[in-house]
């Protein structure tokens, strides 16, 4: 009884292995390459153990090209299997056809009109590094990869397998060896991609393949943030990992780039990284590996080893960078060790408009980081670090020297005889109020300023005076509230120079802080739209203007004052002087509800001013999340 128990268990057990991968793949999966297992088994999307390797990088038309299935590590056995080139670029046609086999392994298939373009398993049985013989076409010329699907059981399979790609050249520079089954066939339908990607719903022919995978069989990281699933991405780097293979994307078009580079890093601060750059030259995009150093600060190609990586597909079109490069798995960089297999890592991106001699210039374009060292066989859709600092020191500036400062110095200049009947806290209410927004500009700027050395951890190496303009600004808000606490008495003989230099002190650090804005939005790592510039513009104008007015009032108002107190010649010969007087202290300036109702219109504008320029910094790039919010409105 026992054996026959065991026997038909071992029946039962292998039924499910032979209704997987009974006689090969069927025609109807030839553009998804997706097995059909127990009514929608899906696929994996860890690395593959198994690759198909062409034999050569270069193949004439009609030539024989040979192939191998291998596995890494090696003798890992298969079951099932579906092989075809593809065009690698839109609309990703079939090309070429498989030479028959009589080993009773192999078989080939029609796929889409043609003919023996598609190879499949004749059996489930248990198989190893299977090699193949494709023949190119004779009407086609470009690269293709071979895509494949392989199933190492009824529930363990991988779809989407890439090849390294192959350049087919016209049959003059590579004559045809002999003369094969022709493979010229008919024009079909354009699939969406030769990778599987279930989520994936765009066409082809509007969607860069780049992003094709992102999320599902390669991980894939731009900028700015949220780019990979808008995909509208400044700059984008994918990982793609099969078995020991590591392979790189990048690609960048903003702004017309001079190289586009990524790098891994050990920490989430440039210095001590190993780089690959892409740089076009002449038209040529070429490679280079590099290593960035934070003192001096830069990056060098010297004394950096050049054959640890190969680069596999460039393209240069339109101001548009695309390198693809397959880098080793294990190697050794400056005395450090870079394991892509067991190692964590920071990706560093980075674009820039600028090649100077055999190294890269500063990332003026934009550069970004992920938010945590992560295993490059992830396929997830990695994520950045946070830019809350970098995002709460444009507000706190914004808000400080665009409102707060502006409003502290108007009051100052023009309402000290306003509300002079009234007080704050024991103070004139032109004083209380003027000292509160002062006093708010200092926190906000002092804030601010340790915020940003935080957020860089350090001095900004940026070809931008925005650092050091700021700096002094900063320096300059610091000292004068410490100026104002030691001031003169009124009536002293020092008085009038402590008000000159308070008042010399206070606008050039208004001055000063306007100019440093203005160049914040030349920096790349703020993502500020170019058209802010006009909005503070607009402020500058808007300000001028109102203290034009002021100022006309205010010799109005003077005139008035000095008619007013000329009207009564005699009234310092009266016994009633000092109430007189008194009383002539405690009113108004002419004109003060004129003033008043320009202070609500000025606080009113201003306040306008800087809610869209917060809102403008915090959201950056705005131009991006505005899309985005958009597309989830339609969505």
């Amino acid at each position: 009884m026992l054996p026959i128990f065991i026997t038909l268990l071992l029946v039962v057990s292998s039924f499910k292995y032979t209704i997987t991968l009974p006689s090969g793949a069927p025609v109807s999966v030839c553009d998804t390459m997706l097995p059909f297992h127990a009514g929608g088994i899906p696929p994996l999307t860890s690395v593959s153990p198994f690759r198909v390797t062409p034999f050569a990088s270069v193949v004439g038309q009609g030539q024989i090209l040979q192939l191998e299935v291998e596995s890494n590590p090696p003798n890992i056995v298969f079951g099932g299997f579906m092989i075809q080139a593809r065009n690698r670029y839109p609309p990703y046609q079939i090309v070429g056809s498989f030479e028959k086999s009589d080993d009773g392994i192999v078989k080939a298939i029609n796929c889409n009109g043609g003919f023996d373009n598609t190879v499949t398993h004749v059996s489930p049985d248990k198989k190893k590094d299977l090699h193949l013989v494709w023949q190119a076409p004779l009407d086609f010329t470009g690269e293709i990869v071979f895509n494949s699907t392989i199933a190492q059981e009824y529930d363990k399979f991988w779809v989407g397998l890439e090849s390294r790609p192959v350049r087919i050249v016209a049959s003059d520079l590579a004559p045809p060896t002999s003369v094969g089954i022709s493979t010229t066939r008919r024009p079909i339908t354009p699939t969406q991609s030769f990778t599987y990607t279930p989520r994936t719903t765009e066409s082809a022919n509007n969607v860069d393949p780049i992003y094709t995978g992102c999320g599902v069989s390669k991980g894939c990281f731009g900028f700015p943030e949220g780019c990979v699933d808008q995909r509208n991405c400044r700059a984008i780097v994918t990982t793609i990992v099969q078995g020991e293979r590591y392979t790189f994307e990048l690609k960048s078009g903003f702004n017309r780039p001079a190289y586009v580079a990524f790098g891994l890093s050990f920490d989430n601060k440039m210095g001590d990284d190993s780089v690959i750059e892409c740089v076009p030259e002449q038209g040529v995009v070429n490679a280079y590996t590099s290593w960035t150093q934070a003192q001096p600060y830069g990056v060098t190609r010297d004394g950096i080893p050049q054959n640890i990586f190969r680069l596999i597909d460039r393209s240069y079109i339109d101001g548009t960078i695309y390198c693809k490069v397959e880098r080793e798995a294990a190697t050794t960089v400056r005395g450090r060790r870079f394991d892509l297999i067991t190692d964590n890592f920071h990706i560093l991106l980075a674009t820039g408009s600028k090649v100077s001699g055999d190294h890269v210039s500063y990332h003026d374009i934009g550069r970004h980081f992920t938010d945590s060292p992560r295993a490059l066989a992830e396929t997830a859709s990695f994520t950045g670090s946070s830019k809350l600092f970098l995002r709460l020191h444009g507000a706190f500036m914004l808000t400080a020297w665009i409102g707060t400062a502006s409003l502290g110095i108007l009051l100052a200049r023009y309402f000290k005889q306003t509300w002079v009947g009234s007080s704050f806290c024991g103070k004139d209410q032109w004083f209380a109020w003027h000292r509160f927004f002062m006093v708010l500009t200092w926190l906000l700027t002092i804030a601010g300023f340790v915020l940003i050395f935080i957020e860089i951890d350090g001095w900004s190496q940026a070809n931008n005076p925005h650092a050091i303009l700021g700096t002094v600004t900063t320096a300059l808000c610091f000292i004068q509230p410490i100026g104002a606490f030691f001031r003169p008495h009124p009536g002293t003989k020092n008085r009038p120079y402590f008000n000159w230099l308070h008042w010399f002190i206070g606008n050039s650090a208004h001055i000063l802080a306007i100019v440093t804005i203005f160049f914040a939005v030349k920096l790349a790592k703020a993502e500020l739209p170019e058209w802010l510039d006009y909005i503070i513009v607009a402020f500058v104008a808007f300000h001028v203007c109102m203290h034009l007015i002021f100022s006309i009032a205010g010799c109005a108002s003077d005139r008035r004052n000095v008619q007013r107190v000329t009207s009564f010649p005699m009234a310092d010969m009266t016994p009633s002087r000092t109430s007189m007087s008194s009383g002539d202290r405690k009113q108004d300036a002419p004109y003060a509800g004129f003033r008043k109702t320009l202070l609500f219109f000025y606080i009113l504008i201003i306040l306008l001013f800087v809610i869209a320029l917060v809102v403008i910094a915090v959201l950056a790039p705005i131009e991006d999340t505005v899309a985005s919010i958009k597309q989830k409105i339609m969505n």
